[in-house]
Protein backbone atom coordinates (compact mmCIF):
# COMPACT_ATOMS: atom_id res chain seq x y z
CA UNK A 1 0.00 0.00 0.00
CA UNK A 2 1.35 3.71 -1.03
CA UNK A 3 1.51 5.88 2.03
CA UNK A 4 -0.87 8.56 1.70
CA UNK A 5 0.22 11.29 3.97
CA UNK A 6 1.35 14.91 3.25
CA UNK A 7 5.06 13.64 4.36
CA UNK A 8 5.42 11.08 2.37
CA UNK A 9 3.68 12.69 -0.82
CA UNK A 10 6.32 15.87 -0.32
CA UNK A 11 8.90 12.71 -0.15
CA UNK A 12 7.86 11.10 -3.71
CA UNK A 13 7.39 14.57 -4.97
CA UNK A 14 10.78 15.98 -3.81
CA UNK A 15 12.69 12.67 -4.85
CA UNK A 16 11.08 13.28 -8.67
CA UNK A 17 12.38 16.80 -9.09
CA UNK A 18 16.05 15.33 -7.66
CA UNK A 19 16.13 12.41 -10.01
CA UNK A 20 15.00 14.78 -13.03
CA UNK A 21 17.83 17.23 -13.08
CA UNK A 22 21.73 16.48 -13.29
CA UNK A 23 23.97 17.29 -9.85
CA UNK A 24 27.22 17.81 -10.06
CA UNK A 25 28.70 19.47 -6.92
CA UNK A 26 32.11 17.09 -6.07
CA UNK A 27 32.62 16.25 -2.46
CA UNK A 28 35.91 18.83 -2.93
CA UNK A 29 33.81 21.38 -4.13
CA UNK A 30 31.72 21.42 -0.87
CA UNK A 31 34.84 21.21 1.26
CA UNK A 32 35.63 24.36 -0.92
CA UNK A 33 32.68 26.27 -0.41
CA UNK A 34 32.68 25.36 3.33
CA UNK A 35 35.93 27.09 4.20
CA UNK A 36 35.50 29.34 2.19
CA UNK A 37 32.35 30.60 4.00
CA UNK A 38 33.37 30.14 6.72
CA UNK A 39 30.01 29.07 8.64
CA UNK A 40 26.86 29.76 7.59
CA UNK A 41 26.56 31.63 4.41
CA UNK A 42 23.58 33.45 5.71
CA UNK A 43 23.44 34.17 8.80
CA UNK A 44 27.24 34.34 9.71
CA UNK A 45 27.21 31.88 12.15
CA UNK A 46 29.73 29.13 13.07
CA UNK A 47 30.37 26.31 15.14
CA UNK A 48 27.04 24.78 13.52
CA UNK A 49 26.21 21.66 11.18
CA UNK A 50 26.28 23.29 8.03
CA UNK A 51 24.10 21.77 5.60
CA UNK A 52 23.78 22.26 1.68
CA UNK A 53 21.35 25.12 0.76
CA UNK A 54 20.19 25.52 -3.04
CA UNK A 55 20.65 29.48 -4.00
CA UNK A 56 18.17 28.93 -6.36
CA UNK A 57 15.77 26.29 -5.04
CA UNK A 58 15.52 22.47 -6.60
CA UNK A 59 11.52 23.26 -7.07
CA UNK A 60 12.04 26.45 -8.38
CA UNK A 61 14.83 24.74 -11.34
CA UNK A 62 17.72 24.93 -9.04
CA UNK A 63 20.59 22.30 -8.91
CA UNK A 64 23.30 20.83 -6.84
CA UNK A 65 26.19 22.51 -8.36
CA UNK A 66 29.20 24.94 -7.72
CA UNK A 67 27.08 28.08 -8.63
CA UNK A 68 23.82 27.50 -7.07
CA UNK A 69 25.09 26.18 -3.10
CA UNK A 70 25.78 27.95 -0.05
CA UNK A 71 26.78 26.62 3.32
CA UNK A 72 23.94 27.22 5.99
CA UNK A 73 23.06 26.26 9.14
CA UNK A 74 19.78 24.45 10.03
CA UNK A 75 17.68 27.28 10.82
CA UNK A 76 19.15 29.64 8.14
CA UNK A 77 18.25 26.69 5.57
CA UNK A 78 14.77 25.51 7.24
CA UNK A 79 13.57 28.98 7.37
CA UNK A 80 14.37 29.89 3.82
CA UNK A 81 12.60 26.22 2.27
CA UNK A 82 11.91 27.59 -1.49
CA UNK A 83 11.85 30.84 -1.52
CA UNK A 84 13.66 33.17 -3.49
CA UNK A 85 16.80 33.91 -1.68
CA UNK A 86 16.59 38.23 -2.11
CA UNK A 87 13.08 38.01 -0.87
CA UNK A 88 14.17 35.76 1.85
CA UNK A 89 17.02 37.62 3.06
CA UNK A 90 15.19 40.67 2.84
CA UNK A 91 12.42 39.12 5.24
CA UNK A 92 14.88 37.94 7.84
CA UNK A 93 16.51 41.44 7.81
CA UNK A 94 19.68 40.02 6.63
CA UNK A 95 22.25 41.86 4.44
CA UNK A 96 21.43 40.67 0.75
CA UNK A 97 23.67 43.22 -1.09
CA UNK A 98 26.47 41.23 1.19
CA UNK A 99 25.57 37.59 0.73
CA UNK A 100 25.42 38.73 -3.05
CA UNK A 101 28.56 40.67 -3.13
CA UNK A 102 30.28 37.86 -1.29
CA UNK A 103 28.66 34.74 -3.25
CA UNK A 104 29.60 36.13 -6.44
CA UNK A 105 33.65 36.51 -5.09
CA UNK A 106 34.19 33.12 -3.56
CA UNK A 107 32.12 31.60 -6.89
CA UNK A 108 34.88 33.41 -8.90
CA UNK A 109 37.87 32.86 -6.68
CA UNK A 110 36.65 29.06 -6.24
CA UNK A 111 36.02 28.99 -9.99
CA UNK A 112 39.79 29.70 -10.99
CA UNK A 113 40.63 26.83 -8.76
CA UNK A 114 38.07 24.06 -9.90
CA UNK A 115 37.21 25.32 -13.48
CA UNK A 116 40.77 26.94 -14.82
CA UNK A 117 39.96 26.60 -18.69
CA UNK A 118 36.72 28.70 -18.29
CA UNK A 119 38.72 31.52 -16.84
CA UNK A 120 41.46 31.43 -19.71
CA UNK A 121 43.82 29.45 -17.64
CA UNK A 122 45.49 26.02 -18.64
CA UNK A 123 43.86 22.96 -17.49
CA UNK A 124 45.99 21.42 -14.55
CA UNK A 125 47.78 18.31 -15.73
CA UNK A 126 47.17 15.27 -14.53
CA UNK A 127 49.68 12.54 -14.52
Amino acid sequence: MVSRTRTARYARRRKRRMDAVEHDLSAPQWAALEHAWGGCAYCGAIGRPLQRDCVLPISRGGRYTFGNVVPACGPCNASKCNDEVTAWLRRKRLDERAFLVRHAEIRASLALLFFPEAAGQPAAATD
